[in-house]
């Protein structure tokens, strides 16, 4: 049912943005647009150079393949986020992991 109404919509959404569409009337954002808006709002400008290539890279992953491939520490083993080291030199430039 949730592919149907998505395809109806003829938009690439995430869940979240077809619930709030569909329920409240919110424009449909795709994954692209709403990663396009937080680099916007440069909300990463208080990270180091580091963080932020990573949290861009995890954008960027977010916006092609969705929220459920990056929700998992096993996406620090892919393409692009792999080029900046282990998953615990990743996980250590944000302080560790919690």
């Amino acid at each position: 049912m949730l592919e149907d109404l998505q395809e109806s919509i003829q938009k690439d959404l995430d869940l979240f943005d077809l619930i709030c569409y569909v329920a409240w009337g919110q424009p449909p954002l795709t994954r692209k647009e709403r990663a396009d808006n937080v680099r916007k709002r440069n909300c990463f400008a208080k990270y180091g150079v580091a963080v932020r290539s990573v949290l861009d890279a995890l954008l960027e992953k977010y916006a092609t393949d969705g929220i459920e491939n990056i929700e998992e520490l096993s996406v620090l083993k892919l393409e692009p986020l792999k080029k900046y080291g282990s998953p615990k030199q990743i996980i250590d430039l944000f302080g560790g992991k919690s």
